[in-house]
């Protein structure tokens, strides 16, 4: 590790912490050559694979993008889209691999885009599950309904039958 301040190369280690959740390590250095003290941050880089086979860095800002676009018009707030990217990241990060397939990512991002907005949900996954028929989408809404995702108001309730 080179000095920022004489560029010497040689330095020590003073103190290291884990931080953001463990998922990097702080370490405080002093440099042999002049003294002066300063701190790295070294984290695990997570490679997503595209299916071009491109290898690139996992990136929340990517997720946040993807996912405000199936968004678009809805009432989700740019908090909860930044959220929905750490959730997102720490999913695919506990998997405890370093490179992971780019469908992996996809996936992880379909859970809790499903329970921030359904609409935008069915919007992320007719592309991302390239839906080609209106069936495909009925076949989904059925399946949010299954999952009590979508409640249909109980008709009976209230009609004095």
């Amino acid at each position: 590790m080179r000095c920022p301040f004489c560029r010497g190369e040689d330095s020590r280690v003073v103190d290291s912490r884990e931080i953001d959740e463990g998922q990097a390590i702080r370490r405080r250095r002093s440099c042999s050559a002049c003294g002066r003290r300063f701190t790295t941050v070294e984290e695990v880089v997570l490679s997503v694979v595209k299916r071009s086979g491109v290898t690139e860095s996992f990136s929340r800002d990517k997720v946040v993008r993807g996912v405000r676009r199936a968004c678009q018009g809805r009432p989700v707030e740019e908090d909860a889209l930044q959220q929905l990217a750490h959730k997102v990241e720490d999913s695919v990060r506990s998997q405890g691999v370093a490179e992971l397939q780019s469908h992996e990512v996809g996936l992880a991002i379909l859970g809790p885009l499903r329970e921030l907005d359904e609409v935008a949900y069915l919007r992320f996954a007719s592309v991302y599950r390239a839906f080609s028929s209106v069936e495909d989408f009925e076949r989904e809404i059925r399946d949010l309904r299954a999952a009590d995702v979508l409640v249909e108001p109980d008709e009976t309730v209230g009609s004095g039958e």
